[in-house]
């Protein structure tokens, strides 16, 4: 297989043009390449100028090599798996199509950088120039360190909330919903939303908050937001609720550890028609009536889930649901259906095993 490859000699700056064609060496057992000089390369043109007459001849003979010299340009290597592969992700999931609707001029270039930010992990942006050359991504061409930071800047929150939505709308009616937040710790003095309140790392330091929802069988998120550090969990059920509203999801299934519990919560997931599922203390007092009449029996072998390795039982009981009414300065109060299960597990086991979820949200 003949191909041309070019070779600086650094001593001269000059450009060398070869012809490499590959064999097969039977004595050695291995691909081999035999080049021969053709000429040097024209920095200006950059075109192949024969360097004497000893290569002349050999040129002429071989006049369809010589007319394809520019077709076949400089070789070079480039990896195509990882990239591919994060294609067929996008298209499967709907991203790549859903960011083309948010961002038809720019989509290419924003996955691209997606693409370096995965498979690079923390490297950073300033060199995706090379990662650029050696990969095959959407773009095809280089993004500056500069470009990157003016393709972010210019990604509004109502694009974002666009993005959310159609991603969302994919999969509100297929699984349930996760809703978490965590603690970033700063040294920020000028940050407004960086304040001081419990710290999840257990650093003594102020923090900002940030909230997440995510899909529980995809794992794909549809919500962030940052807060200020010093907001309980309980207290950000109310943005949540509000955000959900404007993003037009309609029916959503969320699932929320004991940290966002509290009467004025699930009066709000009621108000909104909001299926949750939610931990809660069992040092409440309606939880220790309702145990109060299975301590006994809570142990025995028809309770216990040989899948799961452990006792539960659920019981359906009510709710007293009461709803603030400003215009008519009243309260409305009535009875919930309401379903709890025993049990002794964490979130993070819950999330882990889909049907047990499944299971406890009839």
């Amino acid at each position: 297989m003949a191909a041309i490859v070019y070779q600086k000699d650094k001593r001269s700056g000059i450009t060398y043009a070869y012809e490499s064609i590959s064999f097969w060496d039977k004595e050695k057992k291995q691909s081999r390449a035999r080049r021969t000089l053709i000429g040097r390369v024209d920095n200006i043109t950059g075109e192949i100028v024969p360097t004497d007459g000893r290569n002349r001849k050999k040129i002429e003979a071989k006049s369809s090599l010589k007319q394809d010299i520019s077709a076949i340009g400089i070789t070079k290597r480039t990896f195509f798996g990882a990239t591919y592969l994060l294609d067929a992700l996008g298209e499967k999931l709907g991203i790549t199509n859903d960011l083309k609707q948010c961002f038809p001029d720019t989509y290419k270039q924003i996955l691209s950088l997606v693409y370096y930010l995965i498979l690079e992990d923390s490297t950073p942006l300033y060199r995706f120039e090379k990662w650029g050359v050696l990969h095959r991504h959407p773009y095809g061409g280089n993004i500056t360190s500069q470009r990157s930071s003016e393709l972010f800047a210019s990604i509004t929150e109502e694009n974002k909330q666009r993005f959310f939505t159609l991603q969302g709308k994919r999969r509100v009616e297929k699984e349930f919903w996760a809703y978490d937040t965590t603690t970033l710790s700063s040294y920020s003095e000028t940050l407004k939303q960086v304040q001081y309140g419990h710290n999840k790392e257990h650093d003594k330091l102020p923090q900002l908050k940030l909230a997440l929802v995510f899909g529980q069988d995809s794992n794909l998120p549809f919500y962030y937001r940052k807060l200020a550090g010093n907001i309980p969990d309980s207290k950000t059920i109310r943005h949540l609720l509000k955000e959900l509203d404007i993003l037009g999801y309609s029916k959503v299934k969320l699932v929320m550890d004991r940290g966002f519990y509290s009467e004025h919560n699930i009066n709000s997931l009621y108000q909104n028609h909001i299926k949750f599922l939610v931990s809660a203390k069992m040092s409440l007092n309606f939880i220790q009536n309702e145990l109060d009449g299975i301590y006994d029996t809570f142990r025995s072998f028809e309770y216990y889930n040989d899948n799961y390795e452990l006792y539960c039982q659920t019981i359906r009981t009510s709710w007293n649901y009461v709803q603030k009414r400003p215009i008519k300065a009243d309260n409305l109060k009535e009875s919930r259906r309401y379903t709890f299960t025993i049990t002794i597990i964490s979130i993070k086991q819950l999330m882990m095993k889909r049907p047990l979820i499944e299971d406890l949200s009839h």
